[in-house]
């Protein structure tokens, strides 16, 4: 079932408002999964919970981040046609270098899925394993990155794009901090 609203999903474009933990976000990246899984079947290698709603309980938009490992980057655009029989819109892949993204919700009115085509084991791939994972090994640094969360949240409320850079000097030491590097 993929019904959004029982799992407290949905956030109007472009803005920016934090949801308490829902334990149901788990359970609606897995019915996701399974429907993206379902549509693209062995395109995608690996398909992984990623973002603050895949954090045991901290804050988030109530969004659900998707990530799908593909063989080769270009394999994105051979996802366009089943993404979009699931009900997904295209975003593009010139938002984020070396990402295809995915939006569910309403176009242009709000958001309840975000899906990151990226080349599986590459470096896209790498940093958000790496951050997801740092996060949920270490309540310390989930919670120092919720509050940051919550101060941005209130700056940026009206730009998703500023609240998302203002986020990123932390993301990036995270990241370093794990043994990638930038």
């Amino acid at each position: 079932m993929r019904d959004d609203a029982s799992y407290g999903l949905g956030l109007k474009n472009m803005t920016v408002s934090l949801a308490e933990p829902n334990t149901l976000w788990q359970q609606a990246y897995a019915n996701e999964a399974h429907a993206i899984r379902q549509a693209l079947g062995d395109i995608a290698i690996s398909i992984q919970h990623v973002g603050s709603t895949a954090i045991p309980g901290i804050k988030a938009k109530p969004i659900i981040d998707i990530l799908v490992g593909v063989k080769h980057l270009d394999d994105g655009l051979c996802c366009i046609g089943p993404m979009e029989a699931i009900g997904y819109d295209y975003a593009g892949d010139n938002i984020v270098p070396d990402d295809h993204i995915f939006g569910r919700g309403i176009k242009n009115e709000s958001r309840t899925h975000l899906v990151h085509v990226v080349e599986y084991r590459g470096d896209n791939w790498k940093r958000m394993i790496a951050f997801r994972d740092a996060l949920r090994g270490d309540a310390r640094l989930a919670r120092a990155y919720e509050q940051l969360k919550v101060g941005l949240a209130g700056e940026h409320a009206e730009s998703r794009a500023q609240y998302t850079r203002a986020k990123q000097a932390f993301i990036d030491e995270v990241v370093v901090a794990s043994g990638l590097g930038q």
